[in-house]
C-alpha cells in the first residue's frame, strides 16, 4: 500500500481536548477514502523534566494508506493549520501485534520525531547512516516495542513543511520512555549511551530541525 502522512499543527488557543476533537472529526470524514487510517496526536502535556526535549505545541500526524495509485485527500489538506502532506516509504524494524479495537488508544506511549537531513550531507549517506547505523543503535539501546520509520519521498503540497524523516517510537509503559535508566540503560552505562546516541544523531540529522513530541496513537481503520 502507498502511505501518505498529513501534518497538522494546533492553534495556540486550543486545549488538547479541543485539538483532538477537531482532528478526530476531520479524520472521520476521510475514513471511507482510504484502506487504513491512523492518527498520532498530542493530547497531554509532556514531562516538565526530561532528557528528551519535547515540544510544547500541539501536533497531529494522520497516516492514510491506499491500495494502488491514489492522490492526496483534499478533505485532510483542508484542515485548519494544515502543515504538509508527504508520500512516504514506511519500514517497521520492530512491530507490535495489534490486539485492540479500532478507535481505542494504542497501549503504551509514543515518541514522534520529525527531522531533516544534515546540510551538505549526500542524501544516500543520510539514508545509510539512518537505516544501517541509527536504527540498529536505537533498537539495541532503547526498550522499543514498535518502531515506525518513514522516509519522505515526495512533498505533495507547496504548503508542506520541509522534513526528510518522520519516526514514531513506542514503548510499552510511560516509565520506559520517561525514566532515563530504562530508556538508555543502567546508571553505569546511561551517560555513555546518551553520548553515543547524541553523536550518532548529529552525524546525519540537521540537529536544529528536530521536533520531538509526546503523542498517543489511534487506529481509526485498520486492515
Amino acid at each position: 500500500m502507498t502511505k501518505y502522512i498529513y501534518l497538522i499543527r494546533g492553534n495556540n488557543s486550543e486545549s488538547y481536548q479541543d485539538f483532538k476533537k477537531r482532528i478526530m472529526a476531520a479524520s472521520q470524514a476521510a475514513i471511507d477514502q482510504c484502506d487504513v487510517l491512523k492518527l498520532t496526536i498530542t493530547e497531554q502535556e509532556p514531562p516538565k523534566f526530561s532528557v528528551i526535549p519535547y515540544e510544547k505545541t500541539r501536533i497531529a500526524v494522520i497516516s492514510a494508506y491506499h491500495n494502488g495509485d491514489s492522490d492526496a485527500l483534499p478533505v485532510l489538506m483542508d484542515i485548519e493549520r494544515f502543515a504538509g502532506v508527504y508520500r512516504v516509504t514506511e519500514a517497521l524494524p520492530v512491530q507490535y501485534e495489534k490486539t485492540w479495537s479500532d478507535g481505542d488508544i494504542t497501549p503504551g506511549v509514543c515518541l514522534l520525531t520529525l527531522f531533516r537531513k544534515k546540510k551538505n550531507l549526500d542524501y544516500d549517506v543520510f539514508i545509510d547512516r539512518w537505516h544501517n547505523g541509527h536504527t540498529p543503535l536505537s533498537l539495541k539501546i532503547h526498550p522499543l516495542w514498535h518502531y515506525n520509520r518513514n522516509v519522505v519521498e515526495e512533498k505533495l503540497s507547496s504548503a508542506s513543511e520541509d522534513f526528510d524523516g518522520i519516526v514514531e517510537e513506542h514503548c510499552r509503559t510511560p516509565s520506559e520512555l520517561f525514566n532515563p535508566f530504562k530508556f538508555f540503560g543502567k546508571p553505569l552505562i546511561v551517560i555513555p549511551r546518551m553520548l553515543s546516541v547524541y553523536r550518532d544523531v548529529r552525524s546525519f540529522i540537521d540537529y536544529s530541525s528536530i521536533e520531538s513530541y509526546l503523542v498517543s496513537e489511534y487506529f481509526l481503520k485498520s486492515k
